[in-house]
């Protein structure tokens, strides 16, 4: 059975750091795309950052533009874990984070979509203050 953890989300000032976890259960996560999503009150869940599988050629990354150049997903192989490092944090962040993961088809823009995963977590949430 696969099972997706979330820890990390927090309460924070605008401006501070906070890192999401997602550790795997029955999944090897280097083998699968991981993403992560939020979820703001009263709004559609929306893509923040994926990661493709592990290939020969290494894996690749995905952003929303929003959170480009300040979010980094990575992965921990040896922990089947994925991260979510969210710096410069806005109020506009806040939100609760989703870990997901699946098989997308080949092509960027699957990787966007809620549903290209197949396992989810239960979510953390993390608040933003101005």
């Amino acid at each position: 059975q696969v099972q997706l953890v979330e820890s990390g989300g927090g309460s924070v000032q605008a401006g501070g750091s906070l890192r999401l976890s997602c550790a795997a259960s029955g999944r090897t996560v280097s083998s699968y795309a991981m993403g992560w999503f939020r979820q703001a009150p009263g709004k559609e869940r929306e893509f923040v950052a994926a990661v493709s599988a592990t290939t020969w050629s290494g894996s690749s990354t995905y952003y929303t533009d929003s959170v480009k150049g300040r979010f980094t997903i990575s992965r921990d192989n040896a922990k089947n874990t994925v991260y979510l490092q969210m710096n410069s944090l806005k109020p506009e962040d806040t939100a609760v984070y989703y870990c997901a993961s699946g098989r997308p088809p080949r092509g960027s823009s699957y990787y966007t979509r809620p549903e290209t995963y197949d396992y989810w977590g239960q979510g953390t949430q993390v608040t933003v203050s101005s």
